[in-house]
Order: C-alpha cells, then sequence, then structure tokens
C-alpha cells in the first residue's frame, strides 16, 4: 500500500475498533485499521450460536497453550486459546458476559502506579461505552450506567426460568440479588444477577463491530484493511529514542506491504498478539530474542510476562425440566442447525421435498423460532446460554474486591462441542456421555472461578516467523494459593446446587475415574482431594488473558512504550491485574480511555470528552 495516515491501528478488536472509530470522529484526522480476519460471518450476530465461531480458522486465531498445572484430563493435554480474528475481534467470539469488575481492581491499579486508572476515573468511559436497557430483574443501580453509548448492554429475553433460580438459589445461600455492576458488588458477602450482556434490545450481539466500527467505515478518513497479517511494527531513529514510524504487514495472497505513520502506531492486538508483535518488532528481553536470531531494538524484560487467566471448573447437574435441552436450542437457532451430519434434516436444503410429517414439522418450528428472534430480538437465539453470576469473597484474602465468580450456564451442550469446543473427553467425563447429554434432555452446568488468580503465565517467541503462533504458558496453579481458592469456590458453588428451589439439584457429575481414585461412592460428599483433582484434570479457561504489557513495566499510564516514542499499547494487555470478572467490558473501557489519552496529547477533536 506505501500511503501515510496520521495513526495506524493494530488489531480491530474489543479496544482497537473503538480507538478506530474514536479518532476518525476528527475528518482532519486520517486512520488507517489493520485486522487479520475479515468482516464477522452472519452467525456472530446470533448469541446462541457462539460456540459455533471458534474452531473456525475465519474467526478464531486457534492458539494453544501449555495449561501447567491443570489440563490432565484434556483433548491433548493443550488448552484452547479462542481469540477473535476478525472485526471487532473477540467481542465477536465471546459469551456477551457485560461485568466491568470490582471497583477496588481499578483502585488497586491505581495505587499501584498506574495514574488515572482508579475507579472514578475510569467509570466515566465505562459510562460513554453503555447503552444501557434497564429491566426489573437486574434491581439496577442507575447512576453509574450510561444510556446513550453505543453498546448494547441488556439481559436477554425471555428470561430463562433456570436462570432465575440460579439467582435464587445464590440468594439461598446468602449472595443477595443486585447490580454486580454497580454499588451491590461493594458488598463482601457477595451478589447474585441474571448476567448483564452486550446485545441490543433486539436481541443481537452487539460487538464493537456494529457497535463502534460498522457505522464509521463510510467516512472517508477512515481506511480498514482486512487479511492483514501484521509482521512487525516499523522503528526508525529519531533522535535520541527509537521511533515507530509504521506497520509492515502481509496480505491474503502473500504480498508484503508497508503503511506510515505520521503521528503514531497503536497496537490493539490483546493480550496475545500485542506481545507477540511487539517481540516480532525486536521489543522485549534481549536473552529470548536472541535465542530465535532477532536483534534486539528496545530491551523490555516484561514484554509478554505476567499473563493472567481465569480459570474454572464445570460442576454439571442433570436437570431436566430446568435445563435448556440441546433439542430445543438447535430448533431455535433455524433450519440450518438441523441439518446433518448432525442433524435430522438433509444436508442440502433442496433434499427438503417430500419431508416426513415429523421433521417438516420440527423445520417449520425452527423458522418460526428464528423467525421471532429476527423480528423480535426474543427467544433462545438471544443468549449465549452463559446466563446468569455470582460474586464474593471467599475470605482468603485480596481484601480489595471479590475473588471469587460463579457463572451458571443453562445448557449441557452435546458431546461433540464438549469434546471439539472444550477439550473435555466425554467419554472420561461421563459414565455414559450419550445417555447423560442426549439432546432431549435438560442439563445445567456451575462455574467456580477464582478471579484473582496469583498464577502467571507467559506470552514468548516460538519462531521469527510472524505466521508461527507464540508459545502460551498459562501456568494455572503454579501459586498454590490458586488451589485453596478454587476448592473453596467449588464448595460454595456446591452449596448453591442443594439450595436450588424445589429441593436442590442433586449430585454433580464425577468422572469415574477421578471417583474411583478417591474411593468417592454416589451420595458422599466429595473431598477436598477429588475437587483439586477435578480441577487439575478439567478446569478451562474462561478465556481472560490480561496483563501481558501491563501498566508499568511495559507501557506508561498514558499508554506510550517505554523507550519507544509514538507507540502505545491499548488492549487488556495493559491491565496491570486481571479484572474480577469477565474481561470485555474492560478492554471496551481501555479503547475508550485510550483514544481520548490519544486525542489530547496531539489535539483530535473528539465528539466528547468526558475525562
Amino acid at each position: 500500500m506505501g500511503s501515510t495516515y496520521d495513526y495506524v491501528i493494530v488489531g480491530a478488536g474489543s479496544a482497537g475498533a473503538v480507538v478506530a472509530a474514536r479518532l476518525s470522529e476528527d475528518s482532519d484526522v486520517t486512520v488507517c485499521l489493520l485486522e487479520a480476519g475479515g468482516p464477522p460471518p452472519p452467525a456472530e450476530l446470533v448469541p446462541a450460536a457462539v460456540a459455533s465461531l471458534q474452531n473456525d480458522p475465519a474467526t478464531d486465531w486457534m492458539y494453544n497453550g501449555d495449561p501447567g498445572g491443570v489440563g490432565k484430563g484434556l483433548v491433548g493435554g493443550q488448552m484452547m486459546v479462542p481469540r477473535g480474528r476478525m472485526l471487532g475481534g473477540t467481542s465477536g467470539l465471546n459469551y456477551m458476559a457485560y461485568v466491568r469488575g470490582h471497583p477496588g481492581d481499578f483502585d488497586a491499579w491505581a495505587a499501584g502506579g498506574a495514574e488515572g486508572w482508579s475507579y472514578d476515573e475510569v467509570l466515566p468511559y465505562f459510562r460513554k461505552a453503555e447503552g444501557f436497557v434497564d429491566s426489573p430483574e437486574l434491581h439496577s443501580d442507575l447512576d453509574v450506567h450510561g444510556h446513550d453509548g453505543p453498546v448494547g448492554v441488556s439481559v436477554r429475553q425471555p428470561i430463562l426460568r433456570a436462570s432465575t433460580q440460579f439467582v435464587e438459589a445464590a440468594g439461598a445461600a446468602g449472595l443477595k440479588q443486585g447490580d454486580y455492576n454497580g454499588r451491590d458488588r461493594l458488598e463482601p458477602q457477595g451478589v447474585a444477577s441474571l448476567f448483564q450482556t452486550t446485545t441490543t434490545k433486539d436481541g443481537r450481539r452487539s460487538s464493537t463491530f456494529h457497535a463502534y466500527l460498522e457505522p464509521a467505515m463510510e467516512r472517508p478518513n477512515l481506511t480498514v484493511v482486512t487479511g492483514a497479517l501484521v509482521e512487525r511494527i516499523l522503528i526508525g531513529a529519531d533522535g535520541e529514542a527509537p521511533r515507530a514510524t509504521g506497520v509492515a504487514y502481509r496480505t491474503e495472497d502473500g504480498a508484503d506491504e508497508e503503511v506510515s505513520a505520521g503521528t503514531e502506531v497503536v497496537l490493539c492486538a490483546g493480550a496475545i498478539g500485542s506481545p507477540h508483535i511487539l517481540l516480532l518488532s525486536g521489543v522485549g528481553p534481549r536473552d529470548e530474542l536472541a535465542a530465535v536470531g532477532m536483534d534486539c531494538v528496545v530491551d523490555l524484560p516484561d514484554v509478554g510476562r505476567h499473563l493472567k487467566d481465569h480459570l474454572h471448573t464445570p460442576l454439571m447437574f442433570a436437570a431436566d425440566g430446568i435445563g435448556e435441552s440441546m433439542t430445543e436450542v438447535a430448533l431455535s437457532l433455524g433450519p440450518d442447525a438441523l441439518r446433518a451430519p448432525a442433524g435430522p434434516l438433509p444436508a442440502d436444503p433442496a433434499d427438503d421435498v417430500d419431508l416426513p410429517e415429523p421433521l417438516a414439522a420440527a423445520k417449520a418450528e425452527a423458522e418460526r423460532r428464528i423467525g421471532e428472534w429476527f423480528t423480535t430480538g426474543r427467544g433462545i437465539a438471544s443468549s449465549s446460554l452463559y446466563d446468569a453470576v455470582a460474586f464474593y469473597s471467599t475470605g482468603l484474602g485480596d481484601e480489595h474486591t471479590h475473588d471469587a465468580q460463579i457463572g451458571f450456564l443453562a445448557t449441557g451442550y452435546t458431546p461433540a462441542i464438549w469434546e471439539g469446543v472444550f477439550r473435555l473427553p466425554p467419554s472420561a467425563f461421563f459414565e455414559d456421555p450419550e445417555s447423560f447429554l442426549d439432546p432431549t434432555r435438560g442439563q445445567v452446568v456451575l462455574l467456580p472461578n477464582p478471579v484473582q488468580p496469583h498464577s502467571e503465565g507467559s506470552v514468548t517467541l516460538a519462531s521469527a516467523d510472524p505466521a508461527v503462533p507464540p508459545r502460551i504458558g498459562f501456568n494455572y496453579f503454579g501459586d498454590p494459593h490458586d488451589v485453596t481458592v478454587m476448592v473453596a469456590v467449588m464448595r460454595r458453588a456446591l452449596e448453591i446446587a442443594k439450595a436450588w428451589p424445589g429441593g436442590g439439584l442433586g449430585e454433580p457429575v464425577i468422572p469415574p475415574h477421578l471417583a474411583r481414585a478417591h474411593g468417592h461412592t454416589s451420595g458422599s460428599e466429595p473431598s477436598d482431594a477429588l475437587l483439586e483433582d477435578l480441577a487439575r484434570h478439567y478446569a478451562l479457561t474462561v478465556y481472560h488473558a490480561t496483563s501481558t504489557c501491563r501498566i508499568g513495566e511495559v507501557v506508561d499510564p498514558r499508554l506510550r512504550v517505554h523507550g519507544i516514542e509514538a507507540l502505545r499499547v491499548a488492549d487488556a494487555s495493559v491491565m496491570p491485574n486481571v479484572v474480577s470478572g469477565n474481561t470485555n467490558a474492560a478492554a471496551i473501557m481501555i479503547g475508550e480511555k485510550a483514544a481520548e489519552l490519544i486525542a489530547t496529547d496531539h489535539g483530535v477533536h473528539l465528539q466528547e470528552l468526558v475525562g
């Protein structure tokens, strides 16, 4: 391409799309946004279709990670690391939980040296982003919500009975109902709620592509380049300090291109992609770069270090009449979800003529349901089925915040999804997987999740070739504190299951091989050792990687990379520590704040300044 823009932004994800859209509000500013993927597919808009977007190279980077102290029972022994590879990035791939984090998370950032990032200082950016639609079920703290922002935030409709039962059971177990994005998060005893989700009032996914980028793409001063695999940041000498001058990337047809930045390069490739690109650019630990034959431009030892992620252990329960069966979910996704090879309808719609009456009726019902969602936004299709949550403090440390989260999944999925998407082998996890996961039966899953892990992992170079994925080492349970908290949160989840309306949920699934190893029998209380072993075998990532370019070691509080002029990082990688909850809302906030930091530094005129 060889063009020059004021700003070149790398990555059109949860933060990058925000930065590009905001900076391009000034018609005198030129912005180029580079994205390795393309536009999201139609299924991205449908919340319940979320699992279908993983393991698809068109939408997912499909990274793998070394799980450290867990993953003993996972297929291949590797943790999946889904990362969105499309406009909107992981905000188009996630389960849409809108969670800001605990106010104490941000105050701890500021106390640790991240000046300007306290809760009071970031709240205006959360509000600016949020188009909140209230619901009586949320018991909302309206003073802290934004109502005119681009990101739709709402509760799904209609509300699932199983999800309200989770909130009721959590209440019986001591967790009050309230607004976890408001004042109720400040109470140590905790809060439970239906999830606030990044969906519009019409039941569609509100990714940063739809919320920010799609409306901005008609601006003549914004150029969006898709299919651009970034190879490195171009760094030149300008006086005494190196300076970012542009970006080199590879097109889908293999051509090498460069684009120049007159003012700044802004790296928004996420907690995996941003450190990887910095390392490929010669910015990182000198010894690591030398090990793959690369020259060190700036020796920054902490690039790629301090990786934090959340981990949850699925506790699954048989729940006929409570959980949503996969038959009901598939019907709600329309006829295509019922087609072969997984479903009963012919693979080719042209073969639907003369369907037997039961199949014709199923197809008609599927068409009715997807039509209802399309026209009204209502129905199972409007939810990722990750539908309710509780937050609280275990009392085991991290007093500044809630260190525990328990998520609720209102369905049990299929054997193919458990093995292919989550890498949990049904043949080992269940006594009889085909019977337990019968698509006509209901199940629910409680997801105990310690949200202040002390263990730290890393993102390192496997090769100097940009097409080779980095090494991702999660080091889960590297700190024994995290094991203690996980077992405690699993115990609390079992208390919620026992408090379930109607006499409790019964017993969770205990994999037969673990039950035998620990002498566990049906009807007995699982021991701490069994719960720990369950976590070490089958705990799963919650897709919340952060902190690999964190404020302090890699960037300053204005997100400028140490030792290089005209280069910033703005995404989840800059978090000094992971927030106590799902990370997407905070990543969007970082994009909003970064745009304003850049605007105030360089005289860019945004439509609204809130800081």
